[in-house]
């Protein structure tokens, strides 16, 4: 009798759990679709460039201590913002092509920075000189420089003369003297510097104002070397055949770059050279 109880006992067991059995698989089973996310994700903001300038984008991610300087780049400090908001990006971090004008104006500031240029360009070379006293009231140059060559152009000496003569000086050589002479004897060698910075009176004479080159203002040639040896002077050339023409349009050109031009035709003062200054008048530039 015993046993007929146990037995009995595990049959009414067994049919209470068949009773309580889920009526599926436990499988899992192949999921028809997504099932909606309980914090649906909010849409990424967009990102504007952010304008050139210096920033400082502090702590990044957390717990990262480092300070990162961005300069002058919109792509990276735009890139840093929307790190540091929490965003993806929404720009590519390449390199962003930099505009012609903007490589110009860095290789222009390179190139001004060579050893032996002077008043930040590289085409005008020689030393910066600094203050230099004058002998008498109103002579002297603030900040002087001493000019050795011009647009590859040679000085038969050291010229003493203010930034603003030099570089009017640079523009006639380019546009005026070399486009005057030409291809003849291979092109322009050398300028013969009659006179530069001197603190004395107009022409040397007793009593009158001072002169041009009293103040680091102008220069004077009164003879122009070509590259293959040939000269071409201002004395002996002047209204006489092609070499002629030629000073007559090296003197022509420089009106506009220099603000008095004196030559053979002015006075006696000038037979033998050019006389070059940068001096203002109200008329326009004074050219005889």
């Amino acid at each position: 009798m015993k046993r007929i109880g146990i037995v009995c006992a595990l049959f009414l067991v067994g049919a209470a759990q068949a009773l309580s059995a889920p009526p599926t698989s436990l499988r899992p089973v192949a999921r028809t679709q997504v099932e909606p996310i309980a914090h649906p994700v909010k849409p990424v903001p967009q990102v504007r460039p952010v304008a050139r300038t210096d920033i400082l984008i502090e702590d990044i991610r957390a717990g990262v201590s480092k300070h990162w300087t961005v300069a002058h780049d919109p792509i990276v400090v735009q890139a840093g913002a929307a790190i540091a908001g929490g965003t993806g990006l929404t720009t590519s971090l390449r390199p962003v092509a930099r505009s012609g004008s903007f490589v110009d104006k860095v290789m222009g500031r390179r190139q001004a920075r060579k050893p032996g240029s002077v008043c930040g360009d590289a085409d005008i070379k020689g030393e910066e000189v600094g203050f230099v006293p004058g002998k008498l009231k109103g002579c002297g140059i603030p900040e002087a420089v001493r000019v050795t060559a011009v647009d590859g152009v040679r000085l038969s000496q050291p010229a003493l003369m203010r930034c603003s003569a030099a570089k009017a000086l640079k523009t006639w050589v380019r546009k005026g003297a070399k486009r005057a002479v030409g291809t003849r004897g291979g092109g322009l060698a050398e300028m013969r510097v009659a006179a530069h910075y001197s603190c004395r009176t107009r022409n040397h004479q007793p009593g009158a104002p001072l002169s041009e080159h009293s103040t680091g203002r102008a220069i004077d040639f009164s003879a122009f070397i070509l590259k293959n040896g040939d000269r071409i002077t201002v004395l002996e050339d002047w209204g006489k055949g092609r070499d002629g023409r030629i000073l007559k349009k090296m003197h022509k050109e420089a009106c506009g770059p220099f603000g008095t031009v004196l030559g053979p035709n002015s006075d006696r003062f000038h037979r033998d050279h050019f006389h070059f200054d940068t001096a203002r008048h109200g008329n326009g530039p004074y050219c005889r």
